[in-house]
């Protein structure tokens, strides 16, 4: 089959999770429905950042698919990112299909330490991880707004994150794809600045860490933000337990509320690693999506 065919049946195969629609299907993707809720590990975190051993290690943990990072930003003009050569995307490609696993997102993680409001070049940075996220026939991104552009710390930042993601979503848009923007402002901060911004391609992808850790209601922030404005969700919380032993998250219950808002789409674990044991990888990250498989999926 020649690549581009073979990239198209992939494009629909890997596409994001059942909220954001689901492609065409595969041979494969008919005989198996997709679940509802998509479990996915963030390959930087399984201490795989951009390599192909990713796949093997997800499938390994039971893993419906990878949010699969950008690479390292730094004083770079742009990311340190091995899919802009088309090769190695193919690789990525192939090792995913094999192992019938799909990618949930392409993630800027480098915002995490760098400054999204302030950083020169962010057109460039940008238009980066869109390519490479419609090259990868992927539909989201993930951008953390990070420290440096806390607008809870930051809000006189607040008008060049506004201008910088209008200018993101014009161009997401444009491709087709959606940016999920992690922030740490509360549910009703969260839909104010959605609603500023007013791009259908900039959304919230939404972090059980950041409600839990600040002492704010889970389920309220979910129904406060509603479906139509949640592509994605972090489903972990800080490290120290893992999930099932977490008495802050009660799964069943965001279940519940999930259904309620009528939302569907990836759950991705980030952490909640077992502080004892946090460099066990297998360990934390199957233990994890073994407990969200078995609550979302009744695997």
């Amino acid at each position: 089959m020649p690549a581009w065919s073979r990239r198209r049946l992939l494009a629909a195969s890997i596409a994001g999770g059942a909220a954001l629609g689901a492609g065409l299907p595969t041979a494969t993707a008919a005989a198996a429905p997709r679940p509802r809720f998509p479990v996915g590990v963030c390959d930087w975190m399984i201490l795989k950042r951009q390599r192909l051993g990713a796949f093997k290690l997800a499938s390994e943990i039971g893993a419906d698919g990878v949010e699969v990072d950008m690479g390292g930003l730094g004083d770079r003009p742009t990311f340190d990112n091995k899919l802009a050569d088309a090769a190695v995307r193919e690789q990525f490609l192939a090792e995913a299909d094999a192992l019938g696993l799909r990618f949930s997102s392409i993630a800027m993680s480098g915002f995490y330490a760098q400054s999204f409001a302030e950083r020169e070049g962010i057109g460039r940075v940008v238009q980066d991880a869109i390519d490479t996220t419609v090259a990868m026939g992927v539909t989201t991104i993930f951008l953390p707004l990070g420290v440096r552009s806390d607008l809870a710390a930051h809000p006189e930042l607040r008008p060049a994150v506004v201008d910088r993601l209008r200018d993101a979503g014009r161009r997401a848009a444009d491709a087709g794809v959606t940016i999920g923007v992690e922030t740490a402002l509360d549910a009703v901060g969260e839909a104010a600045l959605l609603d500023e911004i007013g791009s259908p391609a900039i959304r919230s992808y939404f972090n059980f860490a950041n409600a839990l850790q600040n002492g704010r209601d889970l389920h309220a922030e979910l129904r406060t933000l509603g479906a139509g404005r949640i592509c994605q969700i972090h489903a972990s919380n800080q490290d120290g337990v893992w999930l099932e032993k977490d008495p802050a998250v009660d799964l069943p219950a965001v279940k519940q509320t999930l259904d309620a808002l009528g939302w569907s789409g990836w759950l991705v674990v980030e952490r909640s690693r077992d502080a004892a044991d946090a460099r066990n990888v297998r360990g934390n990250f199957g233990a994890n999506v073994r407990t969200l498989k078995r609550v979302f999926q009744g695997a």
